[in-house]
């Protein structure tokens, strides 16, 4: 029951159905009688607080994973997105050869990332921002509510990261059980990059979800401190040797018999310096 696609001359309420000929529909539309056409109101889409550009590989092994790597191609892919997806935001910049792209947060660029990537599309695209507005003459950033499920062994670290993330703790709920619920007022800025360090400091044990809550004055600038990388000298195929060698001074990416190109990073150096 339900499992297979039937013609129907009507649909009573709670059933799903799939409509063909109709052109130019967008989520949120209300398909009406001609007697009764009564819109239902629209769904409100939340609008995009994170940016990142798209571009065409540029690196020296540009065209050997994707099977679609010109401008033109990518282009069209992003545009034809937009079609279905009604939280992103697409805009042609100053270079031909890359694109500004706005979604609803890091998960949401993420997903079209790999999507297009298993799609065949091959392209390199810059680090997240989030997008600051001028309101009535004052810079204004998004923030958002941010609620972590974890255990009470756990609270201290992450205490400690989110306030370097200008997070401010708005209540902490204990049901008796070392379940702990913790609430925060976060800049979406100091999101990014969040949720693996997240998962890495409660291996695995937790639970993170965030919800937009408007815009703010701009808190400044997030102090973060890079770590070094390891940095590839020149191009070529890597060997067990030469990985063995940098493997003293930090952990690799790479396995043996991957090619590399100079100024390739290959692993995070166990110091500051590159």
């Amino acid at each position: 029951l339900g499992l297979k696609r039937i013609k129907i001359e009507e649909a009573e309420a709670g059933d799903i159905v799939a409509v063909t000929g109709l052109e130019e529909v967008s989520i949120g539309d209300t398909i009406a009688s001609l007697d009764l056409p009564e819109a239902l109101p629209r769904i409100e889409i939340g609008e995009p607080t994170i940016e990142m550009t798209f571009g065409v590989n540029t690196s020296p092994f540009s065209g050997r994973e994707g099977r679609f790597c010109t401008t033109r191609k990518l282009r069209a892919r992003l545009y034809r997105e937009l079609q279905t997806n009604l939280s992103l935001r697409v805009q042609d910049t100053d270079s031909p050869d890359t694109f500004l792209v706005k979604g609803r947060g890091e998960l949401h660029l993420s997903i079209l990332i790999e999507t297009m990537r298993r799609e065949g599309y091959e392209f390199e695209v810059s680090r997240p921002e989030a997008i600051t507005e001028i309101v009535d003459g004052n810079l204004v950033e998004p923030v958002e509510a941010l609620t972590i499920d974890t255990k009470g062994e756990y609270v201290g670290a992450l205490t400690e990261m989110l306030s370097k993330r200008q997070a401010q703790l708005t209540d902490m709920l204990n049901d008796g059980h070392d379940n702990i619920r913790l609430e925060f007022h976060i800049p979406t800025k100091g999101l990014i990059g969040f949720r693996s360090a997240f998962l890495t400091a409660t291996r695995g044990d937790s639970i993170m979800n965030t919800i937009f809550l408007g815009y703010e004055p701009w808190q400044g600038k997030i102090i973060t401190t890079r770590g070094g990388v390891l940095v590839a000298s020149e191009q070529g195929i890597a060997v067990t040797y030469g990985l063995n060698n940098a493997q003293e001074r930090g952990n690799t990416f790479i396995e043996a018999g991957t090619p590399v190109y100079e100024g390739m990073i290959v692993g995070m150096h166990a110091r500051l310096q590159d």
